[in-house]
């Protein structure tokens, strides 16, 4: 008699991980696809209610599986970086360029928001900065396809912007003048390179990338 009774015990506990998991995929997932409806990497209305209300769960089961949004957004990152093809941990520098490419071919699927500044001066102001190095590019690659002048000029502005500064000093933790020398190290090789006519299509009509 204690024999089936045991093997019923064993059996409602796979059923009960089973279902466990089913349930905790099923938040995951309802979390991700709220992840591609909102602008990339704006996570702050993906919150335990609105991952609950997706995944059609209470949220008191959705604390079952997750302490806290912390947790649920770490599942839902690797979930997204699974879905990228990308792993960080033991990346190497001949791997980047590739899985750059990847990380940006996933970004693509999420909403794109624009970060433009609103203020009619701050506007008028990155138009112009836009304009000069999209002129200081033009010179020395006038034999260059128009894309692959717009692309030089574009990560130039990149490199200028105040959010590259802001990275490095918050984030990476350098003081101001070391993340000046940064930004100002990687316009230098670009320059170089623009000079030496190594464009991002290779400078040629037949290397051209197409959008």
């Amino acid at each position: 008699m204690g024999q089936p009774a045991q093997q019923r015990r064993r059996y409602d506990s796979r059923l009960r991980r089973e279902r466990a998991a089913q349930t905790r995929e099923r938040i995951v997932a309802a979390g991700v696809q709220l992840a591609h409806e909102s602008p990339a990497w704006d996570w702050r209305t993906l919150t335990i209610r609105a991952v609950a209300e997706r995944a059609e769960v209470s949220e008191r089961t959705v604390y079952r599986h997750f302490p806290g949004e912390r947790e649920l957004h770490d599942a839902m990152m690797q979930r997204l970086e699974e879905e990228a093809g990308v792993t960080l941990e033991g990346l190497k520098l001949e791997d980047l360029a590739g899985a750059t490419a990847r990380v940006f071919a996933h970004v693509s699927s999420f909403p794109l928001v624009p970060r433009i500044p609103q203020d009619p001066t701050l506007t008028a102001t990155d138009q112009r900065r836009r304009a000069a190095l999209s002129n200081a590019v033009a010179g020395p690659a006038a034999t260059w396809p128009e894309l692959d002048r717009r692309m030089a000029a574009a990560i130039l502005d990149v490199l200028w912007g105040v959010m590259s500064y802001d990275r490095l000093v918050a984030a990476w933790e350098l003081t101001p003048q070391q993340a000046t020398v940064a930004l100002t190290w990687a316009m230098g090789l670009i320059e170089a390179a623009i000079r030496e006519g190594r464009g991002p299509g290779g400078g040629h009509e037949d290397q051209m990338i197409t959008p």
